[in-house]
């Protein structure tokens, strides 16, 4: 695992959490929400992919190079965290050499057979590489490759099982205290979420880290549509969830 991003500057403040969607990483954010000691940012990249623009701090921003600017500026002044989805591709980030090797960029897992169903449901018109772990594989490659580790990966099914031990192991890899009170939290929809709003029912009601009880009528076992992308992107989640982070007192078995 990579302790530390190489090289310097103010992106060394800046922690990045990188997901598929439908993997928990709404909840991840809500959790360090709960810090005093990090500013927490939502979705920037896939806010200005999807809308045209997003806001950092103060600034509007309509381009991935802009993007990243404000993100290292403020990195400059606190610690900052950012989660994003991988439903959208991200030429601009894949190519900053800079970006990739200066933050701490750190990825989020769930099993894509819970991860397709609950996006389908919420996406019909779902297309494969929306479903995002091809994405996630190549971010995570590009990350190791320009930082020469590769970096942390949280399967969300441990930190359900096992919040603190994974918290506190996360923790220690990205260099933040851990802090036990920020494992739980009150129900409520963010301001900054609302325009997404139906994307974080689930993490808005909970008040921790906790697992779903839905079931779905369209699933990979039943849809063949689902199953060609489940086939499709199984590989790429089993390579990252072989180097998941593994916290004492959380095992689970192979997939």
């Amino acid at each position: 695992m990579n302790d530390s991003p190489r090289g310097g500057g103010s992106g060394e403040q800046v922690i990045a959490l990188w997901s598929a969607p439908r993997s928990r990483s709404t909840a991840f954010l809500r959790m360090m929400m709960g810090r005093d000691d990090v500013a927490a940012v939502h979705e920037p990249f896939s806010r200005l992919a999807d809308f045209g623009s997003a806001e950092i701090a103060d600034r509007t921003v309509h381009s991935e190079a802009e993007l990243i600017d404000a993100i290292t500026a403020l990195g400059g002044k606190t610690r900052l965290f950012f989660k994003d989805t991988t439903d959208f591709h991200y030429p601009g980030v894949l190519a900053d050499q800079d970006f990739l090797r200066n933050v701490r960029h750190t990825f989020i897992i769930r099993d894509p057979k819970e991860v397709i169903a609950s996006h389908f449901a919420l996406n019909p018109e779902l297309r494969r590489e929306e479903v995002g772990f091809a994405r996630l594989h190549e971010l995570f490659l590009a990350v190791t490759k320009a930082q020469g580790a590769e970096p942390v990966v949280v399967d969300s099914d441990e930190l359900i099982e096992h919040p603190e031990a994974t918290v506190r192991a996360y923790c220690e890899h990205v260099g933040l205290p851990f802090d036990a009170t920020s494992l739980s939290w009150s129900p409520g929809m963010p301001d900054d979420w609302k325009l997404t709003a139906r994307w974080h029912q689930d993490a808005s009601t909970t008040d921790g880290f906790v697992k779903s009880r839905k079931s779905y009528p369209d699933t990979v076992d039943n849809h063949p549509v689902l199953a060609d992308y489940h086939r499709a992107e199984l590989p790429f989640y089993t390579y990252l969830y072989e180097r998941r982070l593994r916290p004492r007192g959380a095992v689970r078995g192979a997939v």
